[in-house]
């Protein structure tokens, strides 16, 4: 068990703070379009992109309480008031928390790619998690999905294949590079290595009614950081 790290911030949300459903303009203290990057690390992605869109919210969320810390500090010093940082796993804050036709968009930078074979099943971007980010979305919402590991992406893509109404805005179902995204701490040392990065970027076509999801409530067994939970 890794020592918790308390974390007083005007950034951080304390998930037993947070109401069953998540109220923007309460704890922004404005109603403004709302994103979430899920896995924030240390925070230097959500950084640029609160500053590249001061007029979005943000939610940076991590199952890791010193990343969360990290990035808190982070957006402090820069004096960005425009993201919130929560302790909290990504299927749990979606389904608990988020309202269907929520979402401007959804950023999922470089998630644990469980490259092993037998353990692929663990990742967090499957057919059930798409379906779950489709619903979350507002009608022309994006996700954007990057990854060093192809494989990875190549398995995403082949899946959005399937969605019709998250259509695809790039020339080719992946990219290298996406002009002015912000790159992670993780991604410029992965760059600076000479080995390739992997962006995908689809949008919610307004025009396709939502279909049903196949899989209606989260599996068990996901990493909670809520206090008290049997997966901690």
């Amino acid at each position: 068990m890794q020592r918790v790290i308390p974390i007083v911030s005007p950034c951080f949300v304390p998930v037993e703070h947070m109401p069953l459903t998540f109220d923007g303009p309460a704890v922004f203290g404005r109603s403004a379009p709302l994103a979430v990057e899920i896995g924030c690390g240390t925070g230097h992605f959500i950084l640029e992109r609160a500053r590249q869109q001061p007029e979005t919210d943000f939610l940076a969320i991590d199952i890791y309480n010193k990343g969360c810390l990290k990035t808190c500090r982070k957006l402090e010093a820069a004096g960005v008031g425009n993201v919130r940082v929560l302790r909290i796993e990504a299927r749990e804050l979606l389904e608990r928390a988020i309202p269907n036709t929520t979402l401007q968009a959804i950023y999922i930078n470089c998630p644990d790619p469980w490259p092993k074979q037998r353990h692929r099943e663990r990742r967090l971007v499957n057919q059930e998690f798409l379906e779950l980010a489709l619903h979350r979305l507002v009608p022309g919402g994006e996700l954007f999905f990057s990854s060093d590991q192809c494989d990875y992406v190549e398995q995403v893509t082949a899946l959005l294949a399937g969605i019709p109404a998250l259509r695809n805005q790039l020339s080719a179902p992946f990219v290298y590079a996406l002009p002015g995204y912000p790159l992670s701490k993780y991604m410029r040392r992965f760059l600076d290595q000479g080995l390739p990065m992997h962006f995908v970027h689809v949008r919610r076509d307004p025009v396709i009614p939502l279909p049903p999801r196949s899989t209606p409530e989260s599996a068990r067994g996901f990493r909670s950081r809520r206090p008290g939970s049997n997966h901690e």
